[in-house]
């Protein structure tokens, strides 16, 4: 039971919203619908209980995630602003989500840390940095947002529980489940899901807003990339992805496009690990996927400076794309015997 794992720093997490006015909550730079979801389900409740509350992205969220309630209250920070680093002195109460590392704040790390607010942060991955007051981490949870809704309803939150809260926590559900494919082994997880279609989530509309409202580019950008830029070896049951700068031009890429591409491998059949590179201006930013017990977290650690979760991860290199995609192939020498062998 989540109330026993966690109970002294739910007492605390309680204690200091009660009695903060001044409250900023933070989704990582790059966010996904799980910290996009996850910063706004508690925007919402925050915001109900009269708070002065603010969601602040480091960068901008993916554009089909702006269906989402109360998105369009976001501050996105932007790469071309210039940021304070005291923005946050006057602040009661600084709230983490879906990150473990400091680093993942990007431009905003200066001010978190300047800042004398009481910092609490909320997540799921694995290994996490000691950089906050107050940190609830449970790496056995699908999502931060499964693990929100957990501390919602532990706590006096739960009152203002409503369904545009269980909205964005079904789409942060749901986002870093690749749909409930991977990362969702928990009967917990659909309890959860469950719960939230119970509260007035309404999940086909929520699935097309997510996977089905994409532009003409886009697509054209996804059939471009499917037939130019994929690599398939079935001996090793392993694909991948690679995009260019000028691929990305030339389908006028915005942010969000390319997500969920590293998913494209695995659905054919046979292929149970799957990885994207993606070239953006300094650095190439690389995804990966897997299914069973392939342990991708470990791979982007040990290899591509990254990390997340045992089904899906990231990394980053900063030689070119070709040199990078080459060093990957030359990788997976070392786990031929592995995916060869590896059975369903």
């Amino acid at each position: 039971m989540i109330i026993e794992k966690f109970k002294n720093q739910i007492e605390i997490l309680e204690d200091k919203i009660s009695k903060s006015k001044k409250v900023k909550i933070l989704p990582h730079y790059n966010p996904d619908g799980d910290a996009i979801g996850s910063a706004l389900a508690l925007f919402i409740i925050l915001k109900k209980m009269g708070k002065d509350v603010e969601v602040i992205s480091p960068s901008q969220f993916p554009g089909f995630l702006n269906f989402l309630p109360f998105a369009n209250k976001i501050n996105v920070i932007g790469k071309r602003r210039e940021i304070d680093d005291n923005m946050f002195a006057d602040v009661d109460l600084l709230i983490g989500v879906d990150f473990n590392s400091l680093g993942r704040l990007d431009r905003l790390k200066l001010a978190f840390e300047n800042s004398s607010a009481y910092k609490i942060v909320i997540d799921h991955h694995p290994n996490p940095e000691q950089f906050s007051d107050l940190l609830i981490s449970d790496t056995t949870r699908s999502s931060a947002a499964e693990l929100i809704y957990d501390l919602i309803m532990a706590t006096n939150l739960k009152n203002e529980f409503d369904k545009d809260v269980a909205t964005n926590l079904y789409v942060g559900i749901m986002t870093d489940t690749g749909s409930f494919s991977y990362n969702s082994s928990s009967p917990k997880t659909f309890e959860i899901v469950g719960k939230l279609l119970e509260a007035g989530v309404e999940k086909d509309k929520v699935f097309d807003e997510v996977y089905n409202s994409f532009s003409f580019d886009r697509m054209r950008f996804k059939g471009h990339v499917m037939l130019n830029r994929m690599r398939i070896f079935p001996e090793l049951k392993t694909g991948y992805i690679y995009i260019t700068a000028e691929d990305r031009a030339e389908f006028n890429e915005k942010y969000g496009d390319t997500e969920n591409f590293v998913n494209i491998p695995l659905s054919i059949e046979g292929i149970i690990f799957s990885a994207i590179f993606i070239e953006r201006e300094n650095f190439v930013k690389i995804s990966f996927r897997s299914k069973g017990s392939f342990d991708v977290n470990k791979f982007a650690a040990k290899y591509f400076n990254g990390g997340g979760h045992i089904n899906a991860s990231g990394g980053e290199s900063y030689d070119s794309i070709h040199e990078t995609v080459k060093n990957f192939v030359s990788i997976l020498d070392n786990y031929s015997n592995e995916l060869k062998n590896y059975e369903f």
